[in-house]
């Protein structure tokens, strides 16, 4: 079975929101667009260049399908290393209203989405991985259809903005499965699904 993979940049207080420029999300008045930028470095740039080296297919949102398909086809893979992999990557995407799929290799996910993951979980194929797509991703965990969280924890809380544990939040118990740090301070950690909550008594 295919794995669900949700890649996610958030601050402290669990906001995922528009973490790689100012105008790339600024619904409901968020004005802290780019807020990763400056903790980028090089030991960043070598997770994620582990993370999508691998093959993969993506699962999108409608927002950040739009705005990826609007800029990594227009990048030059040798200036930047991460056009290439998603270039290549076979989208699917959820939208509840009509969408033009102009980035290659793309294709909606048909009738209900959580059912349409589904049974691409249950395919062949690469594991399937989930970049920005905050609105969807709540369906997917209200569906526990996530297998493991690849975060990368930045030192700053912002206060507001779409949070990666929101209204789709069931409850769920994780696995830390690796995890380091780099020069910046991001925590870099991956958490594997393992079944359900457990609670006790000191």
């Amino acid at each position: 079975m295919r794995k669900i993979i949700v890649l996610s940049f958030v601050s402290l207080d669990g906001v995922m929101q528009a973490p790689g420029g100012p105008r790339e999300d600024a619904s409901g008045d968020f004005v802290f667009g780019g807020w990763t930028v400056p903790y980028f470095d090089e030991f960043m740039g070598g997770v994620m260049g582990e993370q999508m080296g691998g093959p993969f297919d993506l699962l999108l949102g409608r927002k950040t399908y739009d705005i990826f398909a609007s800029y990594w086809p227009k990048q030059d893979e040798t200036a930047n290393p991460a056009a290439g992999p998603l270039n290549r990557a076979k989208k699917h995407v959820a939208s509840r209203s009509p969408i033009a799929l102009s980035w290659e290799n793309s294709e909606l996910l048909p009738g209900d989405a959580a059912e349409a993951v589904r049974r691409l979980k249950a395919g062949d194929g690469p594991d399937l991985q989930v970049h920005g797509s905050a609105n969807f991703i709540q369906t997917l965990l209200k569906n526990d259809l996530v297998d493991e969280l690849w975060l990368k924890i930045f030192p700053v809380a912002l206060g507001t903005g779409k949070r990666l544990f929101a209204e789709g939040t069931i409850p769920a118990a994780f696995t830390l499965r690796e995890s380091k740090t780099s020069p910046h301070g991001v925590i870099v950690a991956t958490y594997v699904r393992s079944g359900d909550i457990k609670t006790g008594t000191f």
